[in-house]
């Protein structure tokens, strides 16, 4: 099954919304982050972005979760995709950029596909496992340091010192968050089977936030001493857009439709987390992250199409074996 990006134009808008507010809301965090702490960044995203889902979602009277199975996987879905992802992303944002931690994050689509196709049937097939690493490719030019990238192909690679670095800047949290949000995005499907997507989607922000402030107020200290109206003018923008309307969109997308293709749409977030960094935070686009965005927009291609590339491509060899004989 194929997201259809042809319905409407409207359609095209709502599929690539959560993305670009995703990426847009990672540099507004990047910008705060000096100015708070990462535990209270994380549940501000949460905790205001799930009450007005709740809200949207009593306007329209969606049904709230009754049974201990709908709030058992509501809980493992807070737990997972709220509480650990966004956790995880702030801690790690600490330390990293805005476009490197999208890269990190959003490496997710692979484990959402391999997840996909060993849970649900989704099938892959080789070209949607060749978008898949040319998206790998793609937003690993767009990351990832281009002195690693060069020392790699270098005669005698100093990988040690690299990886070493590497890790030690706060990727691998971003790692961390990125199999936090594949789990997140499978487990909706069985969350779904017990209570609304929209519904669910505000419960789960609600409880992960909360736990949240718990461990900031635990672990942390002056969380909002240094925050001035730009600043929660950058969490409001985070909580509002980037977490309320894009988890909202993307949650209730994922229970609809193909895992795989949706995820795949996760490769453009550092796209524009980079563009709009290069904007506001000084981040400047080099030739290896031109190609990056390039190779990410094929991949997007290459797994929305994977079905219909081998006949698409069987009739262009028809097409080109007809012109030779005439």
């Amino acid at each position: 099954m194929e997201l259809n990006l042809k319905n409407s134009q409207w359609s095209l808008v709502m599929l690539i919304a959560p993305f670009f507010l995703w990426g847009t809301a990672m540099v507004a965090m990047k910008g705060v982050i000096l100015d708070t702490t990462p535990l209270f960044m994380a549940g501000v995203r949460l905790l205001p972005a799930g009450m007005l889902i709740l809200a949207v979602a009593a306007i329209l009277r969606k049904p709230q979760p009754t049974s201990w199975k709908a709030w058992l996987w509501i809980g493992l879905f807070a737990l997972v995709d709220a509480a650990m992802f966004q956790g995880f992303l702030a801690l790690g944002l600490v330390k990293t950029g805005a476009g490197l931690g999208s890269v990190m994050i959003d490496s997710q689509p692979l484990v959402v596909a391999l997840l996909s196709g060993w849970l649900f049937g989704e099938a892959i097939g080789l070209w949607g496992f060749l978008g898949l690493g040319v998206g790998i490719l793609g937003i690993s030019l767009i990351g990832l340091p281009d002195d690693l990238i060069f020392n790699l192909f270098a005669a005698k690679p100093n990988i040690s010192l690299n990886w070493e670095n590497l890790f030690n800047n706060g990727e691998w949290l971003m790692l961390l968050a990125s199999l936090s949000m594949a789990v997140g995005t499978v487990t909706i499907r069985y969350v779904c089977r017990y209570a609304d997507a929209i519904v669910a989607t505000g419960w789960h922000m609600i409880l992960g936030g909360i736990s949240l402030f718990i461990l900031s107020g635990v672990w942390e200290t002056q969380q909002w001493v240094l925050l001035d109206w730009s600043g929660w003018l950058a969490l409001t923008y985070s909580a509002v857009f980037g977490s309320a309307i894009a988890y909202g969109i993307f949650f209730y997308l994922a229970s609809q439709g193909s895992l795989t293709s949706l995820s795949s749409l996760t490769f453009l977030t550092p796209v524009f987390a980079l563009g709009f960094g290069k904007v506001f935070l000084a981040e400047v686009l080099t030739p290896l992250q031109w190609w990056g965005v390039f190779l990410t927009l094929i991949s997007i291609y290459l797994i929305n199409q994977r079905e219909k590339l081998p006949q698409k491509l069987s009739n262009l060899k028809l097409l080109l074996l007809k012109e030779i004989g005439d």
